[in-house]
């Protein structure tokens, strides 16, 4: 028969909160190790811990306070006489810019006001020298403002210009074909010479005769000028007709394609009224009969 045990007359003594944590109660209770604090008993049995006893000691380390306290102030002396001369020579160097700055800004003010004042001497020379078609030689020069009816034609680039896809667009070295190129604006241009216009200016640039539509990177240069998209192109013609004629033209069916292929953005719409400014600078040349009796080298080049 099996017995039962006896019950405990005493219940054990409850576990301690911490009990788990006895790793961090052992670091916190014994935070300097043994070795450390063995050490420490002995140097302070032996007297040989804190500051150095011996007056040779002492003196030791007064010395090396007083150098210290000398290099402070040394340094500190030094750096408030320092600073005035670097203030003066900082002044000195503000005003020396700005006066450079002000003598820049004269200069490029004057070429500015004879630039101006050549360009208004070119326009009356065309004008007067013209003959009886002086306001269309001036018109077609670029000298004269223009306003009439005409055609807007906006182009942009793709909204995203990482289109891929081959063709002579990749040749180029571009990797975006959805960028509108020098060329494509040059063929813009022409189209609308070609379908009537009678004046050209893109983001108000004045196009003559002799202007160039050029690539630098990838900006579009006309006459040096760098333009930024979206490129608007204001002619002056018979504004549906020269739209409708644009649009049928080899040019505006490129441009169709560039539309469709690469998703350039453009759009068309005749105007009742367009004005677009002179040509900023121009270029007048002459010819010159060439002289009799010269040989087949000369050139006959006119004089600008």
């Amino acid at each position: 028969m099996s017995q039962q045990s006896p019950d405990r007359s005493t219940a054990s003594p409850p576990a301690r909160p911490d009990a788990s944590m006895s790793l961090l109660n052992n670091v916190m209770d014994h935070s300097l190790d043994d070795g450390y604090a063995e050490a420490s008993a002995r140097r302070k049995a032996d007297g040989s811990a804190g500051l150095p006893r011996t007056l040779k000691s002492k003196l030791g380390l007064a010395a090396g306070l007083v150098v210290a306290a000398l290099v402070v102030t040394l340094g500190a002396a030094e750096a408030r006489i320092s600073a005035p001369v670097l203030a003066k020579e900082r002044e000195e160097l503000i005003d020396r810019i700005d006066a450079e700055t002000q003598a820049a800004d004269t200069l490029e003010s004057d070429v500015d006001e004879l630039r101006s004042d050549v360009s208004e001497r070119q326009r009356k020379a065309l004008e007067k020298h013209g003959g009886d078609q002086g306001e269309l030689v001036a018109l077609l020069a670029g000298a004269t403002p223009v306003e009439g009816p005409g055609v807007k034609l906006v182009v942009d680039d793709a909204k995203s210009t990482d289109q891929g896809g081959g063709g002579p667009r990749e040749s180029t070295g571009f990797a975006d074909t959805g960028r509108v190129r020098d060329r494509d604006m040059q063929r813009v241009v022409n189209g609308l010479w070609e379908s009537g216009a009678e004046a050209i200016a893109i983001n108000g640039q004045r196009l003559t005769a002799l202007s160039a539509i050029r690539a630098a990177g990838d900006a579009i240069l006309v006459d040096n000028r760098p333009l930024v998209p979206p490129y608007t192109v204001l002619a002056v013609g018979d504004g549906k007709k020269l739209a409708t004629a644009f649009q049928d033209s080899a040019d505006g069916l490129y441009l169709q394609a560039l539309k469709e292929s690469f998703d350039i953005r453009t759009s068309i719409s005749d105007q009742s009224k367009v004005r677009l400014p002179a040509a900023p600078s121009l270029i007048v040349r002459t010819a010159e009969p060439k002289a009799a009796g010269s040989g087949a080298a000369d050139t006959g080049k006119g004089t600008s």
